[in-house]
């Protein structure tokens, strides 16, 4: 037997070799010196597909999706032979260790390691880096391998990156050029950063709009690491960044996660003194806002970490920085294999305490808050269950009966009559603590100063009534589904208008040339109430459509929507069918304004709105050719935030105004506001602190200037507002609404144009807003519409598209696009 099994080492121990002396360094595949040029997101696939080939015993390679734009998206699962022959029962026995998985566990004795990379496409050596990491794990490192599974992302966002690397290889210089001028250093908009729809997928964790997101967290489930690292670029100036991580950190982060960052970080220190290479830590980058690389994995129980390596976009394969170094390519994905490597290591070395503690974090029996329960529109609930199914969050339907706890309408305790329709989360469940962190009232701050916003619960963000409370609630499962139903032949057919499903199936009717009307004012008819904003569909309307009714049974299934028949156009009570009040709803051709001086951002999330979500044509207008573009073929104009100076010239400003008078609309966003504030012939105005009640700051000192300047300043905090539900542009709305204020800036009330939303109410609901912006808060524009000829100027002071998770103010931007000043129908 004993010759036997020799004889089997030794056969493995032959083709193992075999393999590896087929194996290709990076810059041997390539055909160039790793760093010394950018490598296409395909080279970068065909080099894991390399490896995975030479080494089949010890790598694995599996597509978990792809992006916008057709790119696979791949991971890289690497541990010893031995692993990955068994790596379904490692995986399985690892999820049951921390009961994400039914069944006992035996103990344990592998660590997961999960290494990101390139989720900025223009902080583009971490992908080099990755190639690299893979390639020494394989050859110099395997006895970390014995009992560590490493899985490598290579490239998080690869169409971002190849806008980037394409803009590069066809304008960098040869050699490349040091210039910080040079144009090789300065991209065009929108930039490489973001993906397809310009969002930045570093923000997108926790929300899961984009499909990279999305297919993402399916797979980091499956594998939930104990250890996970998102590499990245900051400025040219900057040393290199790693953990620990700066203040705030969020209360649920356990003292396991906090001392292992710093072991971790010590151990990279260890490689950069040998070398004698700059770095820091503990500064900047906190972990707190939970859709982040390193935050969302954190409140996954792993110990969540950013690397920051100096280059961004600027960098190029060498740039000269200011202090007279000439930072390369090169030099940059070195440190970033350093890293990644020194992070292998070190959990090679604490397999038994990462699972030990891993297994502890998910135990939540002391977290305040029990149950969350949730009323509201039914469709609400049903986006927000898709989210939670998305993380694998479980909820259920509540028993009966009267819930009290932490009312988030009113911000103090109060009670919830709890119905079969509503929602219940409870933490006592696996993924509790995000439970806490997504849904909580308000996270507590150990620091003002963050690096992101400070506010995003979601009874807020989906406009739901909500109670936390401190006891179990009793949990049923959902036995009802939403689904459409089909109607007879009837005068009409009315849909109530109360969430972004109800816009969809509106785009839905429309793109079948289905006429629709709306109403202005509230009716009933065949005993049944319905609000402004509700759709109404006649058959007298759809005269000119033979298959009318099919179509539109067709719609009502495929977007499962149901809806009120009426058998007469009298109403019970007016508005009559007929009325004036009751308008059609034009369908209206949109443009938006896109390049220099636009967020891409901003543009980015309202793109993937029209695309995405509304599903309804959007032409994009880029800002240089806005002095060409002839406004008279589209009904509305929306400029995201943004600066507009250069466009919105003398010249310019009079083309906009001509075409508002005639009947366009122009709806500006956030930062885009600054176009029309304080101008001849604008109501809007911005609102400073009164004289009396400013305060010097010139006699304090130098350190203590940036803590005083956030008392200025609004980090993504939550507010009540006053809401003019009669207004078009809240139709669907109650008399309150929660708004996420991302910033201080503040405009007076119109005084001849309507303020659709207000704040007179400075009480912060959730997240941090310092003393003196909050005081300049009190009676300010949050929404609102300034007529101007037969047109009108539509106000967003706050951005109801930001990073497209706050659900609950979509609306308020449909409404304006369709219902707002309707104007004359258009043959």
């Amino acid at each position: 037997m004993r010759k036997i099994c020799t004889f089997l080492f030794v056969v493995m121990g032959t083709i193992s070799l075999a393999f590896s002396q087929n194996l290709q360094s990076p810059s041997e595949f390539l055909g160039y010196d790793i760093g010394t040029q950018f490598s296409r997101h395909h080279q970068v696939v065909d080099y894991f597909q390399h490896v995975a080939s030479a080494f089949p015993n010890q790598v694995k390679l599996e597509k978990y999706g792809q992006t916008n734009e057709r790119r696979p998206l791949y991971l890289a699962v690497i541990s010893s032979e031995e692993n990955i022959a068994n790596i379904e029962s490692i995986r399985d026995n690892h999820l049951k260790n921390a009961g994400l998985s039914d069944g006992t566990a035996s103990t344990p004795d592998v660590a997961m390691v999960w290494l990101s990379y390139n989720v900025h496409g223009n902080e583009a050596s971490s992908t080099e880096a990755s190639m690299l990491t893979l390639y020494k794990l394989l050859t110099e490192k395997q006895d970390w391998l014995k009992n560590t599974v490493v899985i490598i992302d290579p490239c998080i966002n690869p169409d971002g990156r190849d806008r980037y690397v394409n803009w590069f290889n066809k304008t960098a210089s040869q050699p490349y050029d040091i210039d910080p001028q040079a144009s090789e250093h300065n991209e065009p908009w929108p930039g490489g950063r973001p993906n397809h729809y310009l969002f930045d997928l570093n923000r997108d964790w926790a929300w899961a709009s984009q499909v990279e997101s999305a297919q993402r967290l399916k797979a980091y489930n499956k594998w939930m690491p104990h250890i996970h690292v998102d590499f990245h670029e900051q400025g040219i100036n900057e040393p290199y960044y790693f953990a620990p991580a700066a203040e705030p950190f969020h209360e649920i982060i356990t003292d396991f996660q906090r001392d292992f960052q710093t072991e971790i970080g010590k151990n990279h220190a260890k490689y950069f003194d040998e070398e004698g290479w700059l770095f820091f830590t503990r500064e900047r980058f906190d972990l707190f806002y939970p859709s982040y690389g390193d935050t969302y994995p954190t409140y996954m129980g792993a110990i969540g970490m950013t690397y920051e390596q100096g280059g961004h976009g600027r960098a190029g394969l060498g740039i000269l920085n200011d202090e007279g170094h000439v930072l390369t390519l090169v030099e940059r994905l070195t440190h970033h294999t350093t890293t990644g490597l020194s992070t292998v290591e070190i959990a090679s070395q604490n397999t038994e305490r990462l699972n030990t503690e891993f297994s502890k974090f998910f135990d939540n029996r002391n977290l305040k808050y029990k149950s969350y329960v949730l009323q509201g529109n039914a469709k609400k609930i049903e986006s927000l269950k898709a989210l939670l199914d998305k993380h694998e969050i479980r909820y259920g339907s509540p028993d009966k009966g009267r819930v009290s706890g932490y009312h988030y309408g009113t911000g103090k305790q109060g009670n919830l009559d709890a119905t079969i329709n509503d929602l219940v989360i409870p933490t006592n469940q696996p993924k509790g603590k995000m439970i806490k962190v997504l849904f909580e009232p308000d996270a507590k701050l150990s620091d003002s100063l963050t690096y992101d916003i400070t506010a995003w619960s979601l009874p807020y963000a989906y406009g739901l009534n909500a109670v936390a409370s401190t006891s179990v609630v009793g949990l049923s499962k959902f036995d009802t589904e939403v689904v459409g139903k089909t109607v007879p032949s009837a005068y009409g057919y009315v849909s109530e208008w109360n969430s972004l499903d109800d816009a969809q199936f509106l785009t839905a009717l429309l793109k079948e040339d289905i006429r629709v009307r709306f109403t202005e004012k509230p009716f009933t008819s065949n005993g049944k109430s319905f609000s402004r904003g509700s759709l109404i569909i006649t058959k007298g309307d759809n005269g000119h459509l033979d298959d009318f009714l099919e179509k539109f049974n067709t719609v009502l299934i495929e977007q499962k929507h149901q809806v009120s028949v009426i058998n007469s156009g009298f109403s019970t009570t007016t508005p009559d069918i007929g009325s004036p009040d009751i308008k059609l709803v034009n369908p209206q051709k949109v443009a938006m304004l896109s390049g220099e001086g636009t967020s891409s951002l901003s543009y980015g999330a309202l793109w993937h709105f029209f695309e995405q979500q509304l599903h309804y044509p959007v032409t994009s207008i880029n800002t240089d050719n806005f002095s060409r573009v002839d406004l008279n073929k589209y009904n509305v104009l929306i400029m995201p935030s943004g600066y507009y100076g250069r466009i919105l010239n003398e010249s310019g400003m009079k083309k906009l105004k001509d075409w508002v008078r005639q009947g366009g609309k122009v709806i500006a966003i956030d930062r885009a506001l600054s176009s029309f504030a304080g101008k001849d012939g604008f109501d809007l105005g911005y609102k400073s602190s009164d004289d009396e009640e400013s305060e010097s700051n010139n006699l304090l000192s130098y350190a203590e200037r940036e803590r005083d300047y956030a008392n200025d300043l609004i980090t993504g905090a939550i507010f009540k507002t006053k809401v003019d539900n009669t207004h078009p542009m809240a139709f669907g709305y109650g008399n309150d609404y929660f708004t996420l204020k991302l910033g201080s800036s503040a405009y007076k009330l119109l005084n001849s144009g309507y303020n659709v939303a207000h704040i007179d109410d400075t009480k912060v609901y959730s997240g941090f807003a310092g003393r003196r912006a909050v005081k300049k808060l009190d009676d300010t524009l949050v929404f609102g519409e300034e007529r101007n000829g037969s047109g009108s100027f539509i106000y967003f002071v706050d951005d109801v598209m930001f990073r497209s998770f706050w659900e609950n103010g979509k609306l308020f931007f449909v409404n304006s696009i369709f219902f707002v000043n309707n104007n004359a129908f258009e043959l």
